[in-house]
């Protein structure tokens, strides 16, 4: 990895980010910028943030990428790095899951604006609003560095030695010359992030609008910028911290992010590392989250689960400041209404690509609409008849035989006796079709697309990034740890057990659940349960490939092996479901954690290797 200096001034704005700044950023000059150019010019100066913006979806996935590496799907393409990957190709020099050049790249931008924050002219002959903005920017540098620490230490952190290792930590700006490649401790990188995460948020706000009186002052910005007599310039105030700024990082967003990496520190795997940060202060501060937010488990979102298919996603406009979505935290601010995930996703009997497979694995840990998991002799689960009675969430997030989605109608997914080949609805060999007998409906449109080149009928999509959803099950799981089922944590007003019984209600569990119930006073039980949950809820959101490793699971579970199901007619024209392997997965007990890359140990020798790889 270098930073070459001309490389690092390079000064632009990416397009897809000026949709959400239009009035912030000029457009890129063509060759490349010395430093002082910035100086004299803002719009400049803020295109190093707006770079590091435009570089976030390298770490926020906003399609199915790791689940493709788990036991809850697989990839019809034979050559899908995810799927090589999964079968034991994953090496420091075949990582589809390495974050180290996209996030020490963003982090360089980060500490070339820090340096030189405060040299820059902001608002000419005005000091006081000068180091308004400023200290605003630099905020938000600090919250960007800070997350893309957090993000490198969650893919290359590993032991060394018996030492829980984490990553160089880039705290100034690299050159040829400099560049820091010496890794610190996990703990040391956790108080690193931590101190950023704070630095960010004394300048922020809790969301950027416009206020009329000093009561809409948020307290930490009152203080840094009040005068003698306590008042704020509100004139100034609704310059820098205005509605205009809305799609940027504010407090909300950075105490999320924050609570998320916390959630990640407490987790088993990270224990070795001797950091303060327990399930106890990790579930405390999602409750602050949630509560900040006025979110309770009683008033939990009902459509949440299937925020990506509901009507408010047509109507909403994420660039207008009073236009907020009750499940998602954070969103990609570009209006995407096109089908492209539909036509990687859907069946290729309706012209779609049928990529990502759900896996028999995953079918069968959506538990019976009366609560019961489908292993539960209460549950009533026929297996002649598997679809039928069960969790709701089945039906809305993955396509079974005779499913229906798109404008086309239903889709028969009728797999021949022979095994798992790759064939259409219509039994045609086909390269394009299901490896599991099931095709994803998550995150998709389910009406008003239709892929046939002659209609060309597109909708719009809500790209979630962090959903309110997440942060139930992170408190869910942690106060479950800390305080066991029933408990409640300090500043929170509702136990592991509330969320998990409003999560399974709201999708149309049996209020009773009876199952629950019989469970709420085993904290090793509501453990399975919660994990259970989170794989169900948040499924195809790139959460369970990191969720296995952090629960530091044993590596027979790693490597469970991907199944699928062969549907066939027998005699009597009803219909035969026999369950075989798909996939393997082939991962060693030190593949719970990530490799550093093999070029940059290559590189500088100083850079230990995590065991193992």
């Amino acid at each position: 990895m270098k930073f070459k200096k001309s490389y690092m001034l390079l000064l632009f704005a990416v397009a897809g980010l000026a949709s959400a700044c239009e009035d912030v950023f000029e457009p890129a000059p063509e060759n490349k910028s010395e430093l002082a150019a910035i100086y004299d010019s803002p719009k400049r100066a803020q295109g190093l943030i707006g770079q590091v913006y435009s570089m976030i979806d390298g770490v926020y996935l906003s399609t199915p990428q790791s689940d493709l590496a788990t036991d809850d799907a697989v990839s019809n393409k034979t050559n899908n790095s995810y799927s090589v990957m999964a079968q034991g190709g994953w090496k420091s020099d075949f990582n589809p899951l390495s974050r180290w050049d996209v996030c020490y790249s963003a982090i360089n931008y980060c500490n070339i604006f820090l340096d030189n924050a405060d040299k820059i002219t902001w608002v000419k002959d005005d000091s006081e609003l000068n180091k308004y903005y400023s200290d605003r920017f630099k905020a938000e540098a600090y919250a960007y560095r800070a997350i893309y620490h957090y993000k490198l230490l969650e893919a290359h952190a590993g032991m060394v030695g018996g030492t829980l290792m984490g990553i160089p930590i880039h705290d100034r700006a690299e050159s040829e010359g400099n560049l820091i490649q010496t890794r610190s401790t996990f703990k040391e990188c956790v108080e690193f992030i931590m101190n950023d995460f704070n630095n960010a948020l004394r300048y922020l706000p809790a969301k950027y609008s416009d206020v009329e009186n000093q009561a809409g002052v948020p307290q930490n910005l009152k203080e840094v910028m009040a005068d003698n007599n306590g008042e704020v310039n509100l004139v100034y105030y609704n310059r820098v911290y205005g509605v205009q700024n809305v799609g940027k990082l504010d407090a909300t967003i950075v105490n999320t992010i924050k609570s998320q990496f916390e959630f990640m520190v407490a987790s088993p795997a990270y224990q070795a590392a001797g950091s303060s940060i327990d399930w106890s202060v990790a579930a405390k501060d999602v409750a602050k989250v949630l509560a900040d937010a006025g979110k309770t488990a009683a008033s939990m979102d009902q459509n949440g689960w299937f925020w990506f298919d509901d009507s408010r996603v047509d109507n909403f406009k994420p660039l207008d400041g009073n236009s907020t979505h009750d499940e998602v935290v954070w969103h990609n601010y570009n209006e995407n209404q096109n089908s492209d995930l539909e036509k990687r996703c859907y069946p290729p009997s309706i012209y779609g690509d049928g990529d990502i497979n759900p896996t028999q694995n995953l079918v069968d840990a959506f538990p019976m609409a009366n609560g019961y998991p489908i292993t539960d002799d209460a549950s009533g689960y026929d297996p002649a008849k598997p679809y039928d009675g069960r969790d709701p969430r089945l039906a809305k997030y993955i396509l079974v035989n005779g499913d229906a989605i798109g404008t086309a109608g239903s889709i028969s997914v009728v797999m021949p006796s022979a095994g798992f080949t790759n064939i259409d609805a219509n039994n045609q060999e086909n390269e394009k079709s299901t490896k599991t007998g099931y095709y994803l409906k998550k995150l998709l449109r389910s009406k008003g697309v239709n892929l046939n080149p002659s209609a060309g009928v597109t909708a719009k999509h809500l790209v979630a990034r962090i959903r309110y959803t997440e942060l139930f099950l992170n408190y869910a799981e942690a106060a479950n740890e800390a305080v066991g089922p029933t408990g409640v944590v300090d500043g929170a007003s509702f136990s592991a057990y509330d969320v998990i019984k409003a999560i399974r209600s709201r999708a149309g569990i049996d209020p009773n659940d009876l199952y629950l119930e019989s469970i709420k006073g085993d904290k090793d039980a509501m453990r399975e349960l919660i994990r259970n949950e989170r794989r169900l809820e948040l499924c195809f959101e790139n959460h369970r490939f990191w969720d296995l490793r952090r629960w530091n699971v044993d590596l027979e579970q790693l490597n469970t092996t991907a199944q699928g199901v062969t549907i066939t007619e027998n005699a009597d024209r009803s219909l035969k479901y026999t369950i075989g392997d798909v996939e393997t997965r082939n991962y060693s007990s030190h593949q719970i954690y990530g490799p550093i890359p093999y070029s940059e140990c290559l590189k500088f020798s100083e850079l230990t290797q995590n065991s193992g790889w």
